[in-house]
C-alpha cells in the first residue's frame, strides 16, 4: 500500500463518493452501502454526462442489490479512468502525478525513488526514472461498510416477509459481491450469523487457483475476544479475515460501542501478544473448511491489524504503529474538515471548524439504542428541539432502515418517528411520575433523531441535489477529537499533518489520545451510575465495579508506558504524567454502591 492510513466510513453520505476524490492518490477509503436510495442518486449525479443514465426503479426485482452493484461499478470505472489519466501526466509542479508522490510518507520506496528522480540532472536518465515512477502508481481501495445490525427484513406487497436475500444487510452484501471491485468488505457492529452465512454464496470471497480472494473481509472490532469469536466463526466457513480494524469504543465518530471498561492501549497490547497464535488457530479452521469445499494447497493469507479512533497527531500515529506493530491507522473525523475529501455542507462545516470540546457529546440520539456521537449545533438538533417546542416531537419516517420497535404496533416502527414518540409520550402521561422523573423519561423518548435522512442531507446540500420538499436538517456524528481541529483544511495539509510534515495543532491544548479516551469512559461510567441509582441491583453494582476496575487497570498500563509515551509527545502539551494522575484520582473517587453481604 502507498499510504499507511485509510479514511474510515463517515456516516451514510459523508464518504459516499470519497474514493472519487482520493483513490487516485493511493488513499483507501470506505463507502457505506446500506442506503440504496442515496446510492442511486449518487450514481446519477456522477454518471458520465455524455452517456444515458438508466435508473434502477424500486419496482424492479432485486432493485436494492442492483443499485449498489451499479454504483460500485461506476466508482470502479471512474477511479480506473482517473488512475490511467494520472499516469500519463508530466511531472510538472501542480500535476496530479506530482501531487501523488509528494503526498506519500517519506519512508516508502516510492517516495525515495521520487526524490532520486528530482535530483537527477541528466534529462535522459530523468525521463527513464519518471517512466519507472509511473509503474509504481497504485490506486487506493474502494472499500465498503455494512453495519451488521442494520438488517431490516423487507416485505413484499402482500405484507409477508421476503426471503433473507431481501433484508437490508444481505442486499448490500449481494450488491458488493456482484460488483467488479477487487477490495474489502468491512463488517461492523457485531456478529450477524445470517449475514455471515450469506458470504458463503459468493465465490469472490474465496481463493481461486491459489490466488488471494478478489474480495476480502475486514472486521471492525473494539476488543480481542469478540474479534476472535467472529473470525473463528467465519474461518470455519472458509472465510479469512484479512484485517482486524480496531476502533476505540468511545473515542470515535458515529455509533459508540463502549467496552466493559477496556481501554484501547491494553486491547492493542492483547492483539500484539496474541497475534501469532490467533493466526495459527484461525488458519487451522480455515484450511479445514476450504478442504471440505475442494480447495487444495492453501497457504496462510496475510492478516493486517490497524487502529482508528481519536488519533490526532503524527506522534500518536507513529507510536501506535511502532509500539503495537500495526499495519496502518484510520483517520476519520478530521477529514470532515477537508472539503476536498468529504461531503459536509458549508454551514455545518463552519460550525464544526469553530466548535469546542463541549460541542461534541455521546448521546442517546440513535434509534438503534446504541450510544451515538453527536454535535450540539447541527441543524437536525435545532430542528429536533423546535419540534418539541411546537408539540410535535419526532420525525416523519420515510426510509425505514432503523425500524425495530413493536411496543404499540404489529409492524416495527422507528423510535425516532413521530408516530412512536407520540404513542410513547401518551403512555408516559398515564404513569404516576414525579415532575423530574417525567421530564427525564420525556427527554429520553424525544432525544432520538432520524439518521436515515439526516446523515444524507449534507451530501445533497453540498452537491446541489436537495429536492424541494426534502428535509434539509443535517445530522453529523464526529468523534470528540474533532474539537481540536479549528479550521478547514486542504487534502495536502491533512496528509502532511498525519505524516508529521506539518502540524495543524500547533499550540493547541490537547491531551494525549489515551487520556481523552479515559475521560470519555469516566464520563460514561458516571452517567451509568447516576442512571442506575434508583433501581441498583447487586448484579448491576458488580458490573459497575468491574468496569471501574478495568479502567484502573488500563490507567496502570499507561503509567507503565510513560517513558515511551513521553518520547512521542513533542508537539502537544507537556504533563502526560500529571494527566494520568488526574484521571486515576477521578476513577478512584467514583462512588460505587455497597454490595450486599452475599
Amino acid at each position: 500500500m502507498s499510504h499507511t492510513f485509510h479514511i474510515p466510513v463517515l456516516g451514510l453520505g459523508y464518504s459516499i463518493d470519497t474514493p472519487l476524490k482520493v483513490a487516485r492518490y493511493g488513499i483507501s477509503s470506505v463507502v457505506s452501502i446500506v442506503d440504496d436510495q442515496l446510492v442511486e442518486r449518487m450514481r446519477e449525479f456522477h454518471y458520465p454526462k455524455d452517456e444515458t443514465f438508466i435508473p434502477i426503479k424500486m419496482s424492479a426485482p432485486g432493485f436494492r442489490p442492483a443499485r449498489i452493484t451499479a454504483y460500485l461499478n461506476l466508482l470502479d470505472q471512474l477511479v480506473d479512468k482517473q488512475h490511467h489519466e494520472l499516469k500519463k501526466l508530466g511531472f510538472t509542479p501542480k500535476s496530479d502525478i506530482t501531487r501523488y508522490f509528494e503526498l506519500l510518507p517519506d519512508h516508502t520506496h516510492e517516495a525515495t525513488a521520487y526524490r532520486q528522480m528530482l535530483s537527477e540532472p541528466n534529462p535522459y536518465k530523468k525521463s527513464f526514472l519518471q517512466n519507472r515512477l509511473r509503474t509504481m502508481v497504485r490506486k487506493g481501495a474502494i472499500d465498503v461498510n455494512i453495519m451488521s445490525k442494520v438488517d431490516k427484513i423487507n416485505h413484499v406487497k402482500n405484507g409477508a416477509a421476503g426471503a433473507d436475500q431481501l433484508s437490508d444487510a444481505l442486499a448490500a452484501l449481494k450488491g458488493f459481491a456482484e460488483s467488479n471491485l477487487c477490495s474489502s468488505l468491512i463488517l461492523s457492529a457485531g456478529m450477524n450469523p445470517r449475514l455471515y452465512g450469506y458470504l458463503d454464496e459468493f465465490p469472490d470471497f474465496f481463493p481461486i487457483d491459489n490466488q488471494p480472494a478478489r474480495k476480502k473481509v475486514i472486521l471492525k472490532v473494539s476488543d480481542y475476544r469478540s474479534a476472535f469469536i467472529q473470525a473463528k466463526f467465519l474461518a470455519k466457513k472458509g472465510i479469512w479475515i484479512h484485517e482486524f480494524r480496531i476502533e476505540s469504543g468511545l473515542n470515535c465518530g458515529g455509533h459508540a460501542f463502549a467496552t466493559e471498561g477496556y481501554l484501547l492501549g491494553p486491547i492493542l497490547e492483547e492483539f500484539k501478544q496474541k497475534r501469532a497464535e490467533m493466526v495459527v488457530e484461525l488458519f487451522n479452521g480455515y484450511r479445514s473448511a476450504l478442504a471440505d469445499k475442494g480447495f487444495e494447497n492453501i497457504t496462510v493469507p496475510a492478516t493486517r491489524i490497524t487502529v482508528q479512533g481519536g488519533i490526532g497527531t503524527a506522534e500518536e500515529n507513529e507510536f501506535l504503529r511502532h509500539h503495537y506493530q500495526l499495519d496502518g491507522t484510520g483517520w476519520g473525523s478530521p477529514f470532515l474538515l477537508v472539503p476536498e475529501a468529504t461531503n459536509v455542507d458549508n454551514d455545518t462545516l463552519q460550525k464544526l471548524a469553530g466548535a469546542g470540546e463541549d460541542d461534541f457529546y455521546i448521546s442517546g440520539s440513535s434509534p438503534l439504542g446504541i450510544p451515538f456521537n453527536n454535535f450540539r449545533h447541527s441543524s437536525a438538533e435545532t430542528q429536533r428541539l423546535k419540534r418539541i417546542e411546537e408539540g410535535r416531537p419526532g420525525s416523519p419516517c420515510t426510509k425505514k432502515y432503523l425500524v425495530s420497535n413493536t411496543e404499540f404496533t404489529k409492524e416495527a416502527i422507528c423510535t425516532a418517528s413521530r408516530k412512536y414518540q407520540s404513542l410513547k409520550i401518551k403512555e408516559l402521561k398515564t404513569k404516576a411520575c414525579s415532575p423530574a422523573d417525567y421530564q427525564k423519561q420525556f427527554n429520553d423518548i424525544t432525544e432520538k433523531v432520524c439518521l436515515c435522512e439526516g446523515l444524507c442531507s449534507s451530501t445533497y446540500i453540498k452537491n446541489g441535489m436537495i429536492k424541494p420538499k426534502e428535509n434539509p436538517a443535517v445530522t453529523i456524528c464526529p468523534g470528540p477529537n474533532t474539537a481540536y481541529f479549528s479550521s478547514t483544511y486542504s487534502l495536502d495539509e491533512m496528509i502532511k499533518h498525519i505524516y508529521g510534515k506539518l502540524n495543524l495543532l500547533e499550540g493547541v491544548n490537547r491531551p494525549n489520545m489515551f487520556v481523552n479516551e479515559i475521560k470519555l469512559y469516566l464520563s460514561y461510567l458516571k452517567k451509568d451510575i447516576d442512571n442506575s441509582l434508583r433501581d441498583m441491583s447487586d448484579k448491576k453494582a458488580k458490573q459497575i465495579e468491574k468496569f471501574k476496575e478495568q479502567l484502573l487497570n488500563g490507567i496502570g498500563y499507561y503509567e507503565s508506558l510513560l517513558p515511551e509515551l513521553i518520547n512521542y509527545q513533542k508537539n502537544i502539551r507537556a504533563g502526560l504524567e500529571t494527566d494520568l494522575k488526574q484521571v486515576r484520582r477521578m476513577a478512584e473517587r467514583l462512588w460505587i454502591p455497597v454490595l450486599s453481604a452475599d
